[in-house]
């Protein structure tokens, strides 16, 4: 790579501008080019120097950040990631964001907690690059970051043993997906009928927005959606979404399939992790499971989809063409994960039939 990835910062408060700065350029491929206390400034500045990613804070005095992103994405589209703060009103905003045209939203960084810290300035530096590679995806450009260390499933579970029950017709649908998924779900759920199999959702952003997410999607589909709890049956009609900051597993009691929402450590640098739900549900659904793998930077999910269709599920992957970041996806076709490969638009029609 010979040219960094330039970021502008648009941020109301001095401290935060700061401390994203020095978070962002931590990374070498990284530079700041120019920060903003709001949209106003931010305008006058981006005329001169046009960056390949905005951070955008959504709440800010004289102009919001989604009134800015609205324009912003009609006049002159660029990447987006909204930073916003842990709040319930914040995490609806955020949802709003990710409708008008935001690539990522993520947390404000947590400066109390030193891990959380930490594992907030993984997330900022992964979104910041996947929003770059969402805008040039399209022109089929490889992706050109490598990925550092990361903790594989074997952290939350053990590999599967195979204690799925013999196949049935009852179906568990389980799906990943990152980067562009909050689009790519609502267009998957919102055309399956109310009468689907059970689903169980992993799409990585933070703790409170999958609530709002949950919500959102769940006043648009014919099937009901929400934040799993702990302890939530998977049942026809329904669809479960990994709360964010938290890992969501598949478990079976008879003939009735269950999730655990447990903590544990990031795996494959994020919490909640495909890779995670995939291994439980080829250890509990087996052939009785159809898996999707979506849009998405990286490989969370690739080998958990792999050890799906070893246990004899169905596994489908998002095509190319129809990916916002064809990286998931990608990684488990690579590894012979994947049964069919498909546009978005026909995924549900494999689920229902």
């Amino acid at each position: 790579m010979t040219t960094k990835l330039k970021v502008f910062i648009i941020d109301d408060s001095a401290f935060m501008r700061q401390l994203l700065t020095e978070i962002l350029e931590s990374d070498p491929h990284i530079k700041v080019v120019g920060t903003a206390s709001d949209p106003f400034v931010a305008a006058k500045k981006l005329a001169s120097e046009v960056p390949d990613v905005i951070t955008l804070d959504v709440e800010m005095p004289r102009m919001d950040g989604i009134t800015f992103l609205r324009k912003l994405m009609s006049q002159h589209p660029l990447p987006v990631v909204v930073i916003s703060s842990l709040t319930g009103k914040g995490s609806e905003t955020a949802v709003k964001a990710l409708e008008y045209g935001a690539v990522e939203v993520i947390q404000k960084p947590d400066l109390y907690d030193k891990v959380k810290l930490e594992e907030a300035k993984i997330r900022l530096i992964d979104s910041v690059k996947a929003a770059q590679l969402s805008r040039v995806s399209r022109r089929k450009v490889r992706e050109v970051y490598t990925v550092e260390k990361k903790l594989s499933a074997d952290v939350v579970m053990a590999p599967a043993r195979g204690n799925s029950m013999i196949k049935t017709t009852e179906k568990v649908v389980a799906v990943g997906a990152s980067t562009g998924g909050t689009e790519a779900l609502r267009d998957f759920l919102s055309a399956l009928p109310a009468d689907s199999p059970g689903i169980i959702i992993v799409q990585h952003m933070p703790e409170m927005f999958t609530r709002s997410f949950a919500n959102r999607l769940n006043q648009l589909c014919k099937i009901s959606v929400k934040e799993a709890e702990n302890g939530d049956t998977v049942i026809r009609g329904r669809a479960l979404i990994a709360p964010g900051n938290k890992h969501m597993l598949l478990k079976r009691s008879g003939a009735r399939y269950y999730v655990d929402v447990v903590d544990g450590p990031l795996v494959n640098r994020h919490r909640p992790s495909v890779d995670v739900l995939f291994r439980s549900v080829a250890e509990y659904a087996g052939k009785n499971s159809i898996g999707i793998i979506m849009t998405g930077m990286g490989d969370d999910g690739a080998k958990g989809m792999l050890e799906m269709k070893q246990a004899g599920a169905y596994t489908i992957a998002q095509d190319e063409k129809s990916c916002v970041v064809f990286g998931m996806p990608k990684e488990a076709i690579k590894l012979n994960a994947v049964d069919k490969i498909l546009p978005l638009e026909h995924i549900s029609k494999y689920v229902t039939n």
